[in-house]
């Protein structure tokens, strides 16, 4: 497989998909981090922000004023760990920490890109926006068919100044319109939603053979995610339960994100909830009914671990 460390629930994606056995396709931002030291500075949100003339620092030169948003410069892995918005002086003098930044705030529409970028051009595009629970977590994931034009317009010229000579996936994190995070991959949680072909392109395009993708027929896609508590060892559901949600109607994918294995404070999570699954789908209530069957499971499990 010519998918770098891909996580088991991943898996189901990216096996079989043809690729000649030399090349190797970063899914992980660390793999990514290794294999492309020439661009590896997307990683820097400090230059993220300040290639775009938003007002930045590293942690001791003093906001001018506030809000501002704190988070790590370089954070390859964890999930957003550490980030929080600063309201005042008082909460930067609390959280001021050695290797982080904060940035003005922005505000707007949150949207995930993904990106296939063909030496230096941006040549293909889809928009994702996530539907936000309380405390940093996300209800579901919309895969939009149409295309943002502003958005593309802003970050095609960023990639086009920062990233000649690249080929390959690129992920953009924005809000208002803003790049506030960069990745030299795609995102794995929903390829199967990008529809048939879409995981052969992406090996063609890393095998030098351009991008080839017939992108005529796309369907607006969903992810929708169940989390459960920090502080459970939970178990898989039953491969039966697994496979009854599978079948319902409209849901492309079921993923259990989590090892058995592996207690939860390894995991890495965000504050909001450990997240148990992702159902990703073509019909949202489709998807929500399976997150009540696996939320119905959990439920059971969590109960059977006090009775």
């Amino acid at each position: 497989m010519p998918f770098l460390n891909v996580s088991p629930w991943y898996r189901q994606y990216f096996e079989g998909v043809s690729c000649p056995a030399n090349i190797a396709i970063p899914v992980d931002d660390m793999d990514c981090y290794g294999l492309y030291p020439a661009f590896n500075f997307v990683y820097n949100k400090l230059f993220i922000a300040e290639s775009q003339g938003i007002k930045a620092a590293p942690h001791g030169p003093v906001p001018s004023s506030y809000p501002v948003f704190s988070k790590p410069i370089y954070n390859l892995y964890g999930m957003g760990q550490g980030s929080r918005l600063l309201r005042g002086e008082k909460e930067y003098d609390e959280w001021a920490a050695p290797g982080h930044m904060w940035m003005e705030y922005l505000t707007g529409d949150h949207i995930s890109s993904d990106v296939a970028v063909l030496n230096g051009e941006p040549v293909w595009w889809r928009h994702t926006r996530g539907n936000p629970l309380p405390g940093g977590a996300f209800d579901y994931w919309e895969i939009f068919t149409q295309a943002f034009p502003a958005l593309e317009d802003f970050c095609g010229a960023w990639v086009r100044k920062h990233m000649r000579g690249y080929s390959g996936m690129m992920n953009f994190e924005t809000i208002g319109g803003r790049i506030i995070e960069a990745h030299l991959r795609l995102t794995c949680q929903w390829p199967d939603l990008y529809g048939q072909g879409w995981l052969d392109a992406v090996a063609g395009l890393y095998s030098g053979r351009g991008w080839n993708f017939a992108d005529q027929n796309r369907k607006p896609g969903y992810s929708v995610i169940l989390f459960g508590s920090h502080s459970i060892r939970y178990r898989h559901p039953p491969r039966e339960l697994q496979d009854r949600i599978r079948a319902l109607p409209g849901v492309s994918s079921l993923q259990i994100t989590f090892y058995e294995d592996v207690d939860p404070h390894l995991h890495s999570m965000p504050p909001g909830g450990f997240c148990l699954a992702f159902i990703n789908c073509f019909d949202l209530e489709q998807g929500r009914q399976a997150r009540r069957l696996a939320q119905g499971w959990f439920d059971r499990f969590t109960a059977s671990l006090s009775a």
